[in-house]
């Protein structure tokens, strides 16, 4: 796995063991994501199906794209297409991926490297694989999150990140048993390059075989964790889960009251497939928005009646234009 990594974990700095008293969250659900395609047909698992919003708020959409590994002039992506109201983080944890948008921004993504765009109050963008591995064919993995925006920011101008794997936290377990990168947000004080509009924290951990990675973990956030590859198990009381599945852990804690764990668990099988040598979870944890969520295709607003508006500026050309100068 090309993920930014490092030849030995216990060189990096660690994370500090839980405390006697930590709170640890449980499992609330696991759920097993549908197989499907997306764009020009790339096969995609849909992570958060069958979960309710309200459990995954601030986070309304998650795919991961492959893994797969394509024969030559099989790579695909997806035409031009509009977004308001969120923003996307595409992860690539092997492979290469080409984005641009009507804004300007874009530019080449690979190996561990993530592209965060904020389509705020409206973008056109494409994403599609270079013409050099359509023609030579590859290994192609990743994830695209879609997350929400308060309503007095879902009318941000457009903006784009290119965050190179180089630049994300490296982080050890407390055992050195487990790899942790921090794309955003903050873990044990240690934070990551994502610069974010709605408090968030999204991690890749890399857990050995046998080993458990013990985080903490704000009450004030969801706690999720999506198993990209291996064998494992989640929470204290050892939830069996797999590649494909999503662990929901307990609710996070609302202003004023009780609740709201603040660790979260996950632990690796002790033998895993010879393809997938470790387990390999995305943990996501956000600060609840709790507010109302009207969602139309590639649009995600408060309310029926702004969805049905953003359509009718999308058709009106109100989105931006394409081709667009680089920058």
């Amino acid at each position: 796995m090309p993920a930014i990594t490092v030849d030995d974990v216990a060189t990096l700095e660690r994370i500090p063991a839980l405390e006697p008293t930590s709170d640890q969250r449980s499992v609330r659900s696991v759920t097993t994501a549908p197989s499907g395609f997306e764009g020009e047909g790339f096969p995609v698992r849909r992570a958060f199906a069958g979960v309710d919003l309200s459990d995954l708020d601030p986070f309304v959409h998650l795919d991961q794209m492959g893994e797969v590994d394509y024969a030559p002039g099989e790579p695909k992506g997806t035409a031009w297409h509009p977004h308001r109201g969120f923003e996307t983080v595409t992860y690539l944890v092997d492979g290469t991926f080409e984005h641009q948008d009507s804004n300007g921004g874009g530019g080449l993504i690979t190996n561990g490297d993530t592209q965060w765009m904020t389509a705020g109050k409206g973008i056109l963008h494409i994403e599609k694989p270079p013409e050099s591995l359509v023609m030579s064919g590859g290994l192609f993995h990743g994830v695209q999150l879609w997350v929400n925006l308060p309503r007095e920011q879902k009318w941000v101008a457009p903006r784009y990140q290119d965050l190179r794997g180089g630049s994300v936290g490296l982080l050890a377990s407390s055992d050195a048993g487990s790899l942790v990168r921090v794309i955003a947000g903050d873990v044990a004080g240690h934070t990551g390059p994502g610069s974010t509009y709605t408090p968030m924290t999204m991690l890749h951990a890399t857990v050995s075989p046998g080993a458990t990675l013990e985080l903490p973990w704000r009450p004030d956030f969801n706690a999720l964790a999506y198993v990209l590859s291996g064998d494992g198990y989640a929470g204290a009381e050892r939830r069996p889960v797999r590649t494909g599945q999503l662990v929901v852990f307990g609710s996070a804690r609302s202003a004023g009251t009780a609740g709201g764990g603040d660790a979260v668990t996950m632990a690796a099988a002790s033998s895993q497939e010879s393809r997938h040598p470790a387990f390999e979870v995305l943990l996501l944890g956000g600060r609840p928005i709790r507010e109302p969520v009207a969602w139309g295709g590639p649009f995600v607003m408060n309310t029926k009646a702004e969805v049905l508006q953003a359509f009718e500026d999308f058709q009106a050309g109100r989105l931006g234009a394409v081709p667009a100068q680089h920058s």
